[in-house]
């Protein structure tokens, strides 16, 4: 049986004042378009491109349920959640990418 993997993760841009919160079956992949702006929209405009937080799941409506839910909380929610996890804000990304090349 395939194994299914889903994520929900949190961005920001490097003075932490942005949050982004989205959901995919590819984090490494994701986070590197954002990284790159591969898309345009919102956290291409406000540069958010740092991981900070990240969870995940088996199976997708778990992870979408899960997003919508830190979606819908506060700003206040969000800090807390990430420093549970994250307390100096890191991004949880570094040193996925070949970035010298």
């Amino acid at each position: 049986m395939k194994q299914h993997q889903y994520y929900i993760y949190i961005i920001t841009n490097k003075v932490n004042t942005v949050f982004y919160t989205g959901v995919t079956s590819d984090l490494e992949g994701r986070i590197w378009e954002h990284k790159q702006k591969v898309f345009k929209g919102f956290t291409s405009t406000y540069n958010c491109n740092k991981l900070v937080y990240f969870e995940e799941f088996q199976w997708i409506h778990d992870a979408i349920a899960r997003e919508k839910q830190i979606k819908g909380g506060s700003r206040q929610k969000k800090i807390d959640l990430i420093l549970s996890m994250n307390p100096a804000w890191n991004d949880l990304s570094e040193g996925w990418y070949d970035e010298g090349k």
